[in-house]
């Protein structure tokens, strides 16, 4: 089964890839965006395939497993934003064309890998004895899906020109770069097996980290939503009005898109933050 989902993740990846590349679809970062996952996901995919045909898994110094449900858990979410953030952001523009037809066929094989990928993490842990590996847990999942949003934002705010002119834009930039690396400080210190290191419990630790997180995501929302939108502080006037949307765009999305997505990518991973915080605290309460 394992070697099947594995051939059905090589090609999806490999069609959905080529048929992205044949429509063009790498003008800016949010074209790149979606390629970059497929081809990452094909390339590691396919050294996994090799390694395993080879029986070299025992080589290595760590788990085989953790790694393979930790690599599995992040290829699921990652081909899940691919398959969400290509047609919002590239196929809409497209005219009824061939090119069109090739775009949405890439995002269907991508649907079709995420499944593969996430049809293989339950397949491992429906196994008798396995052990769960923290990116199979409900705080490891929640983990992923906040660095997972964060990079999708990365992608959006890769234009200095949608924040380089108010200082407050820019703490947000800095917030979101800040909320990355605390999720993954706790992924790594997990599935390196480093959490009895720290000089006090790691829960205590997790949770004083998702709590500044969420603390930093919450200021995020107001003064991105506010100096983006609002006029009265340098805000973006309203889409019908606004230059860069005066002209259908073709291949990308205008900027006052773009800022709208930002928004709305901060909002859910601040509800993601926030699950984890009460999951979290629910859990301290019970220990």
């Amino acid at each position: 089964m394992r070697c099947c989902l594995r051939r059905l993740q090589l090609l999806c990846t490999c069609v959905a890839f080529l048929l992205g590349a044949s429509v063009g679809t790498w003008s800016g970062a949010l074209g790149s965006w979606p390629m970059f996952i497929w081809c990452f996901c094909f390339v590691l995919t396919f050294i996994i395939l090799i390694i395993e045909l080879c029986e070299l898994e025992d080589r290595f110094s760590f788990s085989w497993d953790n790694f393979l449900t930790t690599y599995n858990c992040y290829s699921a979410l990652l081909c899940l934003s691919a398959s969400i953030t290509y047609p919002i952001t590239y196929i809409q523009f497209l005219p009824d064309s061939r090119s069109r037809d090739h775009a949405i066929t890439s995002t269907a094989f991508s649907c079709i890998a995420f499944a593969a990928y996430a049809m293989e993490v339950a397949w491992n842990r429906a196994q008798p004895n396995a052990i769960t590996s923290y990116m199979a847990t409900v705080p490891g999942l929640l983990k992923g899906l906040e660095t997972t949003v964060a990079c999708v934002i990365f992608a959006f705010i890769s234009s200095p020109h949608l924040y380089e002119h108010q200082p407050a834009l820019g703490w947000c930039v800095v917030a979101y770069a800040i909320c990355f690396l605390l999720a993954a400080v706790v992924l790594m210190l997990n599935l390196g097996k480093c959490e009895n290191r720290l000089p006090i419990p790691f829960h205590i630790f997790q949770l004083g980290l998702t709590l500044l997180s969420v603390l930093l995501y919450a200021s995020a929302l107001v003064l991105w939503s506010l100096y983006q939108f609002d006029e009265k502080v340098g805000g973006q006037p309203p889409r019908s009005s606004n230059v860069s949307c005066s002209h259908e765009p073709i291949y990308s999305m205008c900027a006052w898109d773009q800022r709208l997505a930002v928004t709305i990518l901060t909002a859910i991973n601040l509800l993601i933050y926030v699950t984890d915080l009460v999951f979290l605290a629910l859990n301290f309460v019970k220990d």
